[in-house]
């Protein structure tokens, strides 16, 4: 069984989209196939991975409600070569947003639904992830634990020679534990699309969110989005946007 994974995502490194594909990976079984979809030139490479696929994973952000503009045209071109080429691929969606509800993405699940009848595809369903950026985020942080976890023991070796130093362990399990319960609800919905795919079985639409309270959401959130608004001229953008010459 051959499923391509898809990440339509504009961003090319560090996007949520990556992280769950790369998620949704290590539950499904047969040959696995990762494409990029950032422009049309990605278009014709993509489709000839379709032509002998069983199913087809896309993950992408939600733009303003919806499905980002050129994944819709990804998908005019996808519709009129599967109509040619009789292909009758299972189709499922990991959508993410930077807002607390996974139900937020709805509308954008039943885009892909629409698509689906449309093109003569068979819609297996998806999972809808609220909180997306601050999940992507609890990677990074895993990583930063891990490297820190090394340098302890490399410290802890050279000090005194032992290499298994018990503070620093203990330490790295209760993170490792703490950013896996904010990415239970996450798991446990890509294990079931998961079965799902390698069944070639009807999923659903499923909603999850980072297992936060709101309230500690929207206090880091609305945190880290002044700090990227501030870094990248954001807020204060006619102070600290850089300015083309000529122009004021």
């Amino acid at each position: 069984m051959k499923t391509v994974l898809i990440n339509c995502s504009p961003k090319k490194r560090f996007c949520a989209s990556a992280y769950f594909l790369f998620l949704q990976r290590l539950f499904i079984s047969g040959e696995k196939v990762n494409e990029e979809l950032r422009t049309s030139a990605d278009h014709a490479r993509i489709l000839e991975q379709l032509r002998d696929a069983q199913a087809v994973v896309f993950g992408l952000p939600l733009y303003v409600d919806g499905v980002p503009s050129h994944v819709l045209r990804f998908m005019e071109e996808m519709e009129t070569f599967c109509r040619e080429n009789g292909l009758k691929l299972n189709v499922y969606c990991i959508a993410n947003n930077g807002f607390i509800e996974g139900k937020q993405n709805e509308p954008l699940m039943q885009v892909f639904e629409h698509f689906c009848t449309r093109a003569g595809l068979v819609w297996g369903g998806g999972v809808g992830i609220g909180g997306g950026v601050m999940l992507n985020v609890t990677r990074i942080i895993f990583l930063v634990d891990i490297a820190l976890l090394v340098l302890n023991i490399v410290l802890s070796v050279v000090n005194s020679g032992n290499f298994f130093p018990k503070e620093s362990w203990i330490s790295f399990a209760q993170n490792a534990a703490l950013l896996l319960y904010f990415n239970l609800g996450v798991l446990f919905y890509l294990s079931g699309m998961g079965r799902a795919i390698r069944k070639g079985s009807f999923f659903g639409k499923k909603y999850t969110r980072i297992l936060i309270p709101s309230f500690v959401f929207i206090l880091f959130a609305d945190i880290f989005f002044i700090i990227i608004s501030v870094l990248e001229g954001g807020i204060f953008r006619g102070w600290l946007a850089k300015k083309e010459l000529g122009k004021s």
